[in-house]
């Protein structure tokens, strides 16, 4: 018997359930929300140091601050998150890199398109952050930190 064409879809599906039922992965995702939270405000104080005390364009210092907060974020998941999934730290910390900057994208994006509708720019932020944490939590549990057996 040939299988359905909807089976790996099902398969996904049944994956995807599984995963929302379990506790841990609620608690890894209030962990990786904690860290981002935190994540934030030194992002936004390692930016107006740059950008008030330093005098650097508000584009250099939206990259430094990024950098500071990325670090700081990996390291806190590392440490805290994802304890249980560590692997060779340049190769998980590249990964993470990797993910940040396609979430930082995404946030970009969402937050351009919420200011251009007509929300202001502290609200837009904030609500793109909400809405790109769970693809963020998503790609670094399942490949940056990813368990291997």
């Amino acid at each position: 018997m040939e299988p359905s064409p909807r089976a790996p879809l099902q398969d996904g599906r049944s994956r995807a359930g599984a995963a929302l039922r379990r506790p841990h992965n609620w608690i890894q995702l209030a962990k990786f929300c904690t860290v981002g939270a935190a994540g934030y405000v030194v992002n936004l104080v390692v930016y107006t140091l740059l950008l008030k005390q330093a005098g650097l364009h508000y584009t250099a210092a939206a990259i430094g601050s990024f950098l500071v907060a990325v670090t700081n974020n990996y390291a806190w998941n590392r440490l805290w998150t994802f304890r249980g999934q560590r692997g060779h730290v340049v190769f998980q910390g590249l990964r993470f890199l990797v993910v940040s900057t396609m979430a930082l994208g995404a946030n970009l994006v969402v937050l351009h398109l919420l200011v251009q509708a007509g929300l202001g720019e502290i609200v837009a932020q904030a609500l793109a952050i909400m809405l790109v944490t769970p693809v963020n939590f998503v790609g670094n549990k399942l490949w940056s930190f990813r368990h291997r057996h």
